[in-house]
């Protein structure tokens, strides 16, 4: 992308203090998960302007100007989805807001570097909505598995039909957050900071208090990790194994694609099939807006294509 000396001019000359690098004092601003991503994220653009010699340490990132962030959005459209080249250039724009923070650019550098065209991502949300023969295919096979992860994934599965929760948020739930006569979880500090509670159904509850009696009373995480012996060790899973658990039992049920996030999908399109409050909605999967639950709608497609059926070609 650049000439040799460009290259070298963009690199550190010396390290500088984590205090004061501003993809570091950015990165720490996020939660662990988001670090990862976004970590990732300003590594890929490091390589990507200095042909593969700089990382997010060693890229001086004060250098870039609006020559360099233009390159590096259109690089990124002709390479990714919409979604990620947007999510690339946010930790990009970031960065450089750090930079201007910490007084190793002024005002007008950063607002000329960040000066650039937004990036339209299409508003359909990825994923999609389940069909109850998929749900029920994917409690059969964990219910013909005799063993404790057999219990242990038809809870899983439970909880995330039954509450719509990100997969990040059911491997962190504890024993201590169910209240097992009324089916009531609580989220500890869900999106936005916010405690909040979610219900299961009777049905679900069946599943949990079966995974109750294998797992025993001893407190920690509600679902755990178990051993090839059977042995339940008592400590969190991560969101990628309920991603991995949730892949495992797809494949044994010879269903297509599906994701964790599907369920979420799903539990939102049901409610809104249901008739349930919009705002009723938003409160149960904890969006911070509006907006995003109303984009779980399928009902208004749905009507659209019903009006399309009644249209006559012939008196």
């Amino acid at each position: 992308m650049l000439l040799k000396q460009e290259i070298e001019g963009l690199k550190l000359v010396e390290p500088l203090p984590l205090t004061g690098h501003p993809a570091v004092v950015y990165l720490r601003s996020l939660s662990a998960k988001s670090q990862i991503t976004m970590r990732g994220a300003l590594n890929m653009i490091a390589r990507l302007l200095t042909n593969g010699e700089c990382d997010h340490l060693s890229l001086n990132w004060a250098k870039l100007t609006y020559q360099h962030t233009a390159a590096v959005q259109a690089a990124l459209l002709e390479t990714c989805a919409p979604a990620t080249a947007a999510t690339r250039m946010c930790a990009l724009k970031r960065t450089l807001k750090e930079c201007k923070r910490l007084g190793l650019i002024n005002g007008d550098q950063y607002a000329a570097a960040v000066d650039l065209p937004a990036i339209r991502v299409p508003e359909t949300l990825p994923g999609r909505a389940l069909e109850v023969s998929e749900i029920e295919a994917l409690m059969a096979v964990c219910e013909q598995d005799t063993s404790k992860q057999g219990v242990r994934d038809l809870a899983l599965i439970s909880i995330l039909r039954g509450c719509g929760l990100r997969r990040d948020k059911v491997a962190k739930l504890r024993l201590e957050d169910l209240e097992v006569e009324t089916g009531t979880l609580r989220v500890l500090k869900a999106k936005g900071g916010k405690n909040r509670l979610v219900y299961l159904s009777d049905e679900a509850m069946v599943y949990v208090n079966r995974w109750l009696q294998v797992r025993g009373p001893q407190p920690g995480p509600l679902l755990c990790p178990i051993r090839k012996g059977g042995r339940i060790e008592y400590r969190c899973m991560s969101g990628q194994n309920v991603y991995l658990i949730v892949e495992k039992r797809v494949q044994e049920a010879g269903l297509e694609k599906l994701t964790p996030q599907d369920f979420r999908r799903t539990f939102c399109s049901d409610l809104f099939d249901a008739g349930v409050d919009p705002v009723m909605v938003q409160q149960l999967v904890g969006h911070a807006s509006l907006q995003t639950t109303a984009k779980y709608d399928r009902r208004k497609e749905a009507l659209k294509r019903q009006a399309i059926k009644n249209l006559k070609f012939k008196s």
